[in-house]
């Protein structure tokens, strides 16, 4: 992606030749009036940040957790969070035994993806 300095702040441009870039990479098929819609909201999105960017939030606490502004702990006060403990998983031969398809260790599956 081309970059554009300013004085004030720096944005990165998103080009035609990126977005088809991308939507190759995800197996996208975008038609020729859904380009430069994705350009446009691409780069919209990009100066938002941009924006977002030159606040100033240095008196602004950082938050770690949302629950925790909540008052939603796992210390088991009247709380609605389950308490974070290790507890044994399912037993992969059976799981591995129930599978339509397998080798022992992994599930196989059709292939889903040409290229």
């Amino acid at each position: 992606m081309a970059d554009t300095h300013t004085a004030e702040n720096q944005t990165a441009g998103v080009s035609e030749q990126d977005v088809r870039h991308v939507a190759n990479l995800a197996n996208l098929e975008l038609t020729d009036q859904e380009l430069p819609r994705m350009v446009r909201d691409l780069n919209s999105i990009l100066n938002y940040i941009a924006e977002l960017n030159q606040l100033d939030t240095a008196a602004v606490a950082p938050m770690a957790q949302v629950g925790e502004m909540l008052g939603l702990t796992p210390d088991g006060a009247g709380n609605t969070l389950r308490p974070d403990v290790v507890r044994p998983s399912v037993d992969r031969a059976a799981v591995m035994a129930a599978a339509p398809e397998t080798d022992g260790r992994f599930f196989k599956v059709p292939k889903v993806i040409e290229r």
